[in-house]
């Protein structure tokens, strides 16, 4: 245990946080700094296959896990509390829009998108192609780490929003289906329910995860040592390092907007 929080452990886990954040936020200024860049040619191309990849590309995933975590959470309301229309309606939108809806779809892309994006940054690193475009007078985070960011960012915000709608009707259809709660009645009642406090919550959510992961993954990929095991380091750095700010900012979010 004293070797666990070992002072040296201990410091050294905090300068890579520190070094961590500094690169975030360096990183998140200059990518909204030059937003403008996105409105370029082969800028736009890099930006649109990004959302291709992270959004249209997991909607399966997603779909089929959203599908499945609707159908439990209304079967288990339901053996809990019975058939009550407005009680389900009420615990879908605590439990998808709050929080399963955006953390899970988050941890989607995560393993999909996070581990892609730091092991093709790494890759173009090690093999010299990041000097090479500086070499041709192109600034690499303008054009690789701009369209990455806005396309992963946004990618992660529709993509939440579909993941809420798919689990809410999906799971309220199931539950209508099996034990005769009105389809109509209850997902009326849910959309009654939502209110603006949500709906801002809810965005805000997705949007600093979007970024989170969106900043995170091109940092690991651009700090990637010049060596033969730099790709799956970063990619695994990435995604480790995305998990666990995912989750402090969702208890940090969810305390600070509903507490």
């Amino acid at each position: 245990m004293t070797g666990f929080l070992s002072p040296e452990r201990v410091g050294r886990s905090l300068f890579n946080v520190a070094w961590y954040a500094q690169g975030f936020f360096v990183l998140l200024r200059h990518a909204l700094g030059n937003l403008a860049m996105l409105a370029l040619g082969p800028t736009r191309q890099v930006f649109l296959k990004q959302i291709y990849f992270t959004g249209v590309e997991a909607l399966g995933a997603v779909s089929f896990i959203a599908v499945l975590s609707g159908i439990v959470i209304t079967t288990q309301i339901t053996s809990l509390v019975g058939v009550n229309a407005t009680l389900t309606a009420k615990i879908m939108l605590w439990t998808v829009v709050r929080e399963l809806g955006p953390l899970l779809t988050a941890i989607i892309i995560i393993a999909r998108s996070s581990s892609a994006a730091a092991s093709e940054l790494a890759a173009m690193k090690v093999h010299g192609e990041l000097n090479a475009l500086r070499q041709m007078g192109i600034d690499p985070l303008d054009y690789l780490i701009v369209p990455r960011i806005a396309g992963i960012t946004l990618s992660v915000m529709a993509v939440t929003f579909y993941f809420q709608m798919t689990a809410i009707v999906f799971g309220i259809g199931f539950t209508s289906l099996t034990h005769g709660i009105p389809f109509a009645g209850t997902l009326a009642s849910v959309v009654s329910l939502l209110s603006l406090h949500e709906v801002l919550a809810s965005f805000f959510k997705t949007l600093s995860f979007g970024l989170v992961i969106s900043i995170t993954s091109c940092y690991y990929g651009l700090r990637a040592p010049l060596s033969a095991t730099a790709i799956p380091q970063a990619a695994t750095a990435a995604v480790m390092r995305n998990l666990l700010t995912i989750f402090f900012l969702d208890g940090l979010i969810t305390y600070a907007v509903f507490l």
